[in-house]
């Protein structure tokens, strides 16, 4: 029987691990996938949340998390897009050497 506590534990450690990804990669692909495992680990206490709680509508968590990954994928097309355009201008996507915003 899988308890909301043990759904919980393995959401916390997807986010740990999403966080550690995106704070430690130096490439704007890593990042992005660091940010995607966060956003996944959030649906999973979405669904998880919905499925073993005494919610009046269950459905409320599946569709949280469908509006989530409808905005995590916009999220991914719109970073990967600005990544392939970076590479354009600098021959490198490395975040640490970017300053196309500097004055």
């Amino acid at each position: 029987m899988i308890r909301i506590e043990d759904v919980m534990v393995v959401a916390a450690l997807l986010f740990s691990i999403g966080l550690y990804v995106a704070l430690t990669r130096r490439n704007a692909v890593g990042v992005l996938m660091g940010v995607e495992l966060m956003l996944n680990s959030v649906n999973l206490n979405l669904v998880g949340f919905a499925r073993l709680t005494e919610a009046a509508r269950q459905i409320d968590g599946q569709v949280f998390a469908v509006f989530v990954i409808t905005v995590a994928a916009a999220e991914a097309s719109v970073g990967l897009a600005l990544a392939v355009l970076v590479y354009r201008f600098r021959n490198s996507i490395d975040v640490d050497r970017l300053d196309l915003l500097k004055w």
